[in-house]
């Protein structure tokens, strides 16, 4: 079974929620699809057993022992690219887009692609099962691809090693790696706060979810720091036939587990976080779709 956690907006505690479901378990296979700035690696420090190269796309680069800085290049690039520097003919990597037109257009052929190779997907085992995550380098792209590849990684270790539960701690947004994330999974749970901005962004990604047949869940994280929208969300959500699996107080106690480097549910398994997860998780899990 593939559970995705995911939410609208960053800092709701989505990770938090992950990594607490992911230690209430005998043994999962925990994949941080979160790319962009996977963190739960730093949670659980797993022991990386494999390395995998990710080549996200490609960038141009200027061999100028063959250019004659005629700039035809220039006035094709549509991303801005590629300018004059002085008389010097430049390439903007961060700007490139990879297209591979400015290298057909030379007449010279001194632009070359150049493979962006900086990103991994690192397999390995932590305290409760199999971990694997992405890690994308700064500045490059296909972050979907990277997530569908961690999927595909996390469905081997499943198989490989009799682990029937496979937690996909997602991204925040509406975007690519969201909907890489979510496609084909068993259930999606999605974690929002009582804001204005949670609110709203959890609307976003709730008509993200529609598009799919999975049934969603909600969690509502601090709800006792605005019980006002709290209650709010919670109504939109039974006129939207969405059901609400829980509420989670605001705790330092959150924070005081990260610190230590442990979930909530290990840190403190009396506390009345650790227990109402305990019961969303079990219940979520005990559901039939």
């Amino acid at each position: 079974m593939e559970i995705a956690i995911i939410s609208g907006k960053g800092g709701t505690g989505k990770s938090s929620v992950s990594a607490a479901f992911a230690t209430l378990s005998k043994g999962v296979v925990l994949a941080d699809c979160d790319v962009d700035a996977a963190n739960l690696y730093l949670l659980f420090n797993p022991e990386n057993e494999e390395e995998e190269i990710y080549n996200g796309g490609q960038k141009a680069s200027i061999n100028y022992d063959k250019c004659t800085n005629c700039g035809i290049c220039t006035s094709y690039c549509r991303f801005d690219a590629i300018y004059f520097k002085g008389d010097l003919v430049t390439i903007n990597s961060i700007n490139c887009d990879g297209c591979v037109l400015c290298s057909r257009v030379c007449p010279e052929k001194a632009i070359t692609m150049i493979p962006n190779d900086d990103s991994r997907m690192l397999t390995g085992s932590f305290r409760n099962g199999k971990m694997v995550y992405g890690r994308l380098a700064p500045g490059e792209e296909n972050s979907g691809k990277l997530v569908n590849m961690v999927r595909d990684k996390a469905k081997k270790l499943s198989f490989e090693n009799n682990l029937d539960t496979i937690i996909l701690d997602g991204p925040p947004g509406t975007g690519c790696p969201v909907i890489s994330t979510i496609t084909g999974a068993d259930k999606i749970i999605v974690v929002t706060e009582p804001t204005i901005s949670g609110f709203n962004d959890m609307i976003r990604v709730l008509e993200v979810i529609k598009k799919f047949s999975t049934k969603p869940y909600v969690i509502i994280n601090k709800h006792d720091l605005n019980r006002t929208m709290s209650e709010k969300i919670q109504q939109w959500c039974v006129e939207n036939n969405i059901t609400v699996a829980g509420y989670l107080p605001f705790s330092t106690e959150m924070v005081n587990a990260m610190v230590e480097g442990k979930s909530i549910t290990e840190f403190d398994p009396e506390h009345i976080i650790s227990k109402k997860l305990a019961v969303i998780w079990q219940e979520i899990l005990d559901e039939s779709d």
